[in-house]
């Protein structure tokens, strides 16, 4: 008999409710921080084991997705009156991207500072094996958001308006330089995977999570490194920025930002939380 399940068997001595009724309230409940640490931990450790073939086709799809959120922001940016609420209505396009990249369960490098950093911090993996995850996904990533930036610089694809609103996006991405970035790439690291931490007890309500974080992230400004590539790229490409902007301004420093965000506010927070008790 499980401790869970030797828990339950002392309530229903002790308790007025019987145990059907107690296994109910149970159901009902919200998991543990273990549970929810060990979940995570189950799809990291899968993670790891996977191909690097599988690793590098998955980063590249939610590259290319990741565009998406160039895609939504943009667009609605070029529609909305220039108002001051536009761009608490705008960040809701930024989300769309992280919307399909979670629940199509393409990897996207800030989502793995979570979930494989915790078979390392719990003893089962090393982190040679952490670090060559990170490097495909992350690779494979940043090349899905410069594939799609070119390609949406395809004259005639998008209106005048419309281009003109991604390459400020773009700009504005770039713009606070390589301190700022990475302090608004902590903040946007840690959203992220405490979104990853919240999804596994959220259930039917994924979706709504994985929006309200997200669209924090946009209407915040914080410098998330794979969708700010895609923003950054595109500026590049048209010329409103430098290259040199693009890797050494922003990319860079968001990823810093990002990792930092991820491991230490996320992950090794919350696994010393449950550290004693696995």
């Amino acid at each position: 008999m499980s401790d869970h399940e030797q828990i339950l068997e002392h309530e229903s001595a002790v308790s007025e409710l019987s145990q059907p009724e107690l296994e109910d309230a149970d159901s009902r409940s919200s998991p543990s921080a273990k549970v929810v640490h060990e979940a995570i931990r189950l799809e990291g450790t899968e993670e790891l084991a996977r191909p690097t073939s599988s690793i590098g086709w998955s980063g590249l799809a939610a590259g290319l997705t990741m565009g998406c959120s160039m895609l939504g922001q943009g667009i609605l940016d070029a529609r909305l009156p220039d108002a001051p609420w536009r761009d608490l209505v705008s960040a809701f396009g930024y989300s769309s991207g992280f919307l399909f990249v979670t629940m199509g369960r393409q990897q996207l490098f800030t989502e793995t500072t979570l979930t494989v950093t915790l078979p390392y911090l719990h003893g089962t993996h090393r982190m040679s094996a952490v670090a060559r995850y990170w490097a495909v996904v992350f690779a494979a990533n940043i090349v899905g958001t410069i594939l799609f930036a070119l390609a949406a610089t395809i004259p005639g694809l998008f209106e005048a308006d419309t281009a003109a609103a991604f390459t400020d996006l773009g700009v504005k991405a770039a713009a606070p330089g390589f301190v700022a970035v990475l302090l608004k790439g902590v903040f946007a690291g840690w959203l992220i995977a405490l979104m990853v931490w919240l999804l596994p007890a959220a259930r039917s309500a994924r979706f709504v999570v994985i929006i309200a974080v997200t669209w924090l992230i946009g209407v915040a400004h914080f410098s998330h490194v794979v969708a700010g590539s895609v923003e950054t790229a595109f500026a590049a490409a048209e010329g409103a920025i430098g290259w040199g902007d693009y890797a050494v301004g922003f990319m860079l420093p968001a990823l810093i930002g990002n990792v930092v965000g991820g491991v230490l506010l996320v992950a090794v927070l919350n696994h010393a939380q449950v550290r004693e008790e696995i």
